[in-house]
C-alpha cells in the first residue's frame, strides 16, 4: 500500500498538514545473508527533516541489526528480514522521541546541539519551545557525532524583511508570467484543532461530492466518449503539440515522434492504471523525466473522477518528478485544469482536489496563490479557466487567511 500518511499516525484527521511517505521494504538474499532494503528511506527522512543516516541507525538500534548505507546510490539496508509494517511501527518510536516537540507534539522541529556538546534539544518552530532529547539512547550519541546540517540563522526582523521582499518579487513574477500566458494563446497543531482547517473542512463538506454534476452554467467542453477519443487521437498525432511542447523546447522532431503524445497514448492504452515503476520507466525511456511538460501530461491523463484517492497513491512519483521546480508545479496545475475541463463532474470538487495536492506537498503555497490570482488561456479556454478558479475560492481564501494569521503571530512574537 503506497501513498502518504500522517507523520503522527495517532491523528486520524485527513486534513492533518504533516505527511510522510508510507515506508517500503524489499527483502533480499537468503539465510545468513538476508537483508532488508528500504528504497524510499531518503524520502521518509526528508519529510521528517532528519538525515537518512539517523533513521537508518535508529532501525539498527531498535531491531538489534547491523545497518549499511550509501548516500550516493541512495541505498539503505538493515540486516535481517523486516516487513514494511514492522519498520513503520519502529519509525513511530523515532518520530516520538527524535522528531515531535516534547511540548506541543508538532513535528516541525530542528535538532540543536547545545554549547556544552553533550545535550541536544528539539527547537519547535510551531510553539517556540525547546525540549531536551533523551541522551541515554544510543542514537543521541550518533547525532552528537553526526549532527544535521545547520540552517542559516537570521534575526526575526531580517526574516520579516526577506519574507516581504520575497512576496513582492513573486507577485511581480506572477503578473509577468500571467501576461505572457495571455500573449501565447498554516500552522496546524498536533491535535488538528486549527480553526482555518475546521472552517475549510466545513466548507468542503457543504460542497457536492467529487463526481456529482454541479450546475456550472454554460459549459463549452464536450465530454462525450467521442470527444475524449478525439482528444487522445490529437495527442497521438501531435495536433495538440502547442499544449504539449513549451516554447523553450526545440521542435526538431516529427509530430509522430512527440514523446509527450507518446506518453499520453501509452497511458490511455493500458488495461489498468500503470504502476509508478512502469510509468517512471516509460518516462525515462522517452527521455522526458526532467521535462516540466511531462507533469502536464500526467495531470491530464493519469487521473479520472477518483482523483482524490489517486493523488495520494501517486504522490511519491509526482514528488520525485516535480522536485522543487516552480515550472514543473505550474505545468502539473495546467494538466489538472485540462483534466477538470474534460470531466465536468470534477468542477464541484476543485477545492478538495487542490487541498489534496497541497496536503501531499506537490505544489508550494506561493505557486497556488499565484495560480489562483489570474485566469490564463495557456492550458484551457479562458472562460473555463475562470470557472475553475472561481470554484477554487474556498480553498484559496483559506490559504490566504492561514498565511495572514501566520504573519500576525510572527509580529506578536517580535513585539514580545
Amino acid at each position: 500500500m503506497s501513498g502518504n500518511i500522517n507523520i503522527r499516525r495517532d491523528v486520524q484527521d485527513s486534513f492533518y498538514r504533516y505527511k510522510m511517505p508510507r515506508i517500503q521494504s524489499k527483502i533480499e538474499g537468503k539465510g545468513n545473508g538476508i537483508k532488508t532494503v528500504i528504497p524510499n528511506l531518503s524520502d521518509v527522512a526528508r519529510s521528517l527533516e532528519r538525515p537518512p543516516m539517523h533513521v537508518t541507525k535508529w532501525f539498527g538500534f531498535e531491531l538489534g541489526a547491523q545497518t549499511s548505507m550509501n548516500a550516493d546510490t541512495d541505498r539503505y539496508i538493515v540486516n535481517g528480514a523486516h516487513d514494511a509494517s514492522k519498520l513503520q511501527d519502529s519509525l513511530d518510536g523515532f518520530i516520538n522521541r527524535f522528531v515531535l516537540c516534547g511540548a506541543c507534539k508538532n513535528p516541525e522541529t530542528e535538532l540543536v546541539i547545545q554549547k556544552d556538546g553533550k545535550n541536544i534539544t528539539r527547537d519547535c518552530k510551531a510553539c517556540g519551545k525547546q525540549t531536551k532529547l533523551d541522551m541515554k539512547h544510543k542514537l543521541s550519541g550518533v547525532i552528537l557525532k553526526n549532527p544535521p546540517e545547520k540552517k542559516k540563522s537570521k534575526s526575526k526582523s531580517s526574516e520579516k524583511v526577506d519574507k516581504k521582499d520575497k512576496k513582492e518579487k513573486k507577485s511581480k513574477k506572477s503578473k509577468k508570467e500571467s501576461s505572457e500566458d495571455d500573449e501565447e494563446d498554516g500552522d496546524l497543531d498536533a491535535g488538528s484543532d486549527d480553526e482555518f482547517t475546521k472552517r475549510l473542512v466545513a466548507e468542503a463538506a457543504a460542497l457536492p461530492p467529487v463526481g456529482e454534476v454541479a450546475d456550472t452554467g454554460d459549459w463549452s467542453v464536450d465530454t462525450s466518449e467521442a470527444a475524449m477519443a478525439k482528444r487522445v487521437a490529437e495527442l497521438e498525432a501531435g495536433i495538440g503539440k502547442s499544449t504539449l511542447i513549451d516554447n523553450d523546447e526545440e521542435e526538431d522532431e516529427d509530430d509522430s515522434d512527440n514523446p509527450y503524445a507518446q506518453l499520453a497514448s501509452w497511458i490511455e492504452e493500458q488495461d489498468e492504471s500503470p504502476s509508478d515503476v512502469d510509468l517512471f520507466k516509460k518516462i525515462k525511456e522517452l527521455g522526458i523525466d526532467t521535462k516540466h511538460r511531462t507533469l502536464q501530461v500526467l495531470g491530464v491523463c493519469l487521473f479520472d473522477e477518483n482523483i482524490l484517492k489517486e493523488l495520494e497513491a501517486r504522490a511519491p512519483l509526482l514528488t520525485k518528478l516535480i522536485g522543487d521546480s516552480e515550472k514543473h508545479q505550474k505545468a502539473f496545475l495546467g494538466g489538472i485544469e485540462q483534466l477538470i475541463a474534460s470531466h465536468e463532474k470534477l468542477m464541484a470538487g476543485v477545492p478538495k482536489i487542490l487541498l489534496e495536492i497541497y496536503q501531499n506537498d506537490l505544489i508550494e503555497e506561493e505557486v497556488l496563490q499565484a495560480w489562483g490570482a489570474k485566469a490564463s488561456k495557456k492550458y484551457v479556454e479562458k472562460d473555463v479557466s475562470k470557472k475553475i478558479r472561481k470554484a477554487a475560492q474556498p480553498f484559496l481564501a483559506w490559504l490566504e487567511e492561514a498565511d495572514d494569521d501566520s504573519e500576525e503571530e510572527s509580529d506578536e512574537e517580535d513585539d514580545e
